[in-house]
């Protein structure tokens, strides 16, 4: 390529820089984070030379950015951060570090070692729109157990007895009590008959009776806090309520949504005939490989990209097999937890863990392990567009029989 460009991400404005093929600079440019500035870049990128000649590295691989570069038929390369701190001491002996240094850092690491790098390919709208879903899913139910913990720990502080009646604190049930008696106040008169008809008004299970329910309630420890702070707290027990309340009602929505749209895409079908993948484990798993087959060749580069094979150190005498961290945590979460529920189903992936675990490795090594294992027949059937078959898995054939 005659001209490579180098693009620091920043929040309100941006470093861009464009090296020729000597690694002269062309143009430095600061572009503004708004619909104008964005434009007037990739103007000004188009007349220099046309957008197929002009790659664009970048450290982050997604965002609008990157989205308006792939539209105007750039190709994006994106470069992992940990590549551009390792080569920043080629540039700067002091390891100092500015933006439009960084842009200058990336074009020319982008001109001289760009065939080490592949350029970003993009996901069908389908697969986008799914990988939006879940990933908005996966932040709302880490946001509703950071708030669960929350009310718990302050439930606890106050009136244990609340915390303790039902399993979970953000449960339908366990909401609708706390929203009608958010302190100890005003559940001083709640007996038997009120705590059934409670029960039939939020629909309890009915596993426990009333008595039990207000049994778990009085056995657990008094609290100490005056009236004041009690009804301090409970305003705030409140608040955490109403919170916890939304954010379940909208994780059950994107949940429905999600189950009926993965069943609808090929690729979802294909990740979701494995073993007790469910849909929104397929879901997890599908939005993060995606549905490009030329991304990866291979299925040791989709385990990389999962992080469920170790990195090897190795130097004279010396070798180290250590844990990978550079990799896709969102995948590895979904592949590690598909390969726990595999092995309560299939007799050849409950074979892999025990035999790991029988050499010492612990839970989550071993899940890795095996995670790696499928990682292999995943590959191949994402490639081959083709549902698992048992019958075709002659490891699994063999320990059947």
């Amino acid at each position: 390529m005659p001209f490579t460009v180098g693009f620091d991400w920043g929040n309100a404005g941006h470093a861009a820089c464009i090296l020729d093929e000597t690694g002269a600079v062309r143009a430095r440019l600061a572009v503004p984070h708004t619909a104008v500035g964005l434009a007037k870049f990739v103007a000004a990128l188009a007349r220099i030379a046309p957008a197929g000649e002009m790659p664009v590295a970048i450290e982050r691989p997604s965002g609008l950015v990157v989205d308006t570069l792939v539209a105007a038929g750039h190709p994006v390369v994106p470069i992992h951060p940990n590549v551009v701190k390792a080569c920043r001491p080629r540039y700067r002996a002091a390891g100092g570090k500015s933006d439009p240094g960084d842009a200058y850092m990336l074009a020319d690491i982008l001109r001289t070692d760009g065939h080490r790098f592949a350029p970003l390919r993009q996901a069908s709208d389908a697969v986008k729109a799914l990988r939006a879903l879940v990933r908005g899913r996966d932040d709302l139910v880490a946001t509703r157990v950071g708030l669960a913990n929350q009310l718990r720990s302050l439930l606890e502080s106050f009136w244990p007895g609340a915390a303790a009646i039902f399993a979970d604190v953000d449960s339908p049930v366990a909401l609708a009590f706390l929203a009608r008696y958010p302190m100890p106040e005003s559940a001083a008169r709640l007996g038997e008959k009120r705590m059934a008809a409670f029960m039939a008004q939020a629909r309890y299970s009915g596993r426990r009776s009333a008595a039990e329910l207000l049994g778990r309630l009085r056995a657990a420890p008094t609290g100490l806090a005056g009236r004041d702070e009690s009804e301090a707290k409970g305003e705030i027990v409140r608040a955490l309520v109403l919170a916890l309340e939304r954010i379940v009602a909208a994780i059950r929505d994107l949940t429905a949504r999600i189950e009926h749209d993965v069943a609808e895409l090929p690729d979802g079908r294909i990740v979701m005939s494995f073993p007790r993948a469910g849909r929104i484990n397929a879901a997890q798993i599908l939005a993060e490989i995606g549905d490009d087959r030329e991304r990866f060749q291979t299925a040791d580069q989709l385990a990389a990209e999962a992080g469920v094979c170790p990195v090897t150190h190795a130097s004279g005498k010396s070798r180290g097999v250590v844990f990978r961290w550079a990799c896709n945590h969102r995948l590895r979460a979904a592949v590690t937890c598909f390969a726990d529920n595999s092995r309560h189903a299939s007799p050849w992936a409950a074979d892999v863990y025990t035999r790991a675990r029988q050499r010492g490795c612990s839970h989550p090594h071993a899940v890795r392990i095996l995670a790696r294992a499928w990682i292999r027949i995943l590959w191949h059937a994402w490639r081959d567009r083709a549902d698992y078959d048992p019958a075709r898995h002659l490891a699994a054939q063999k320990c059947a029989a």
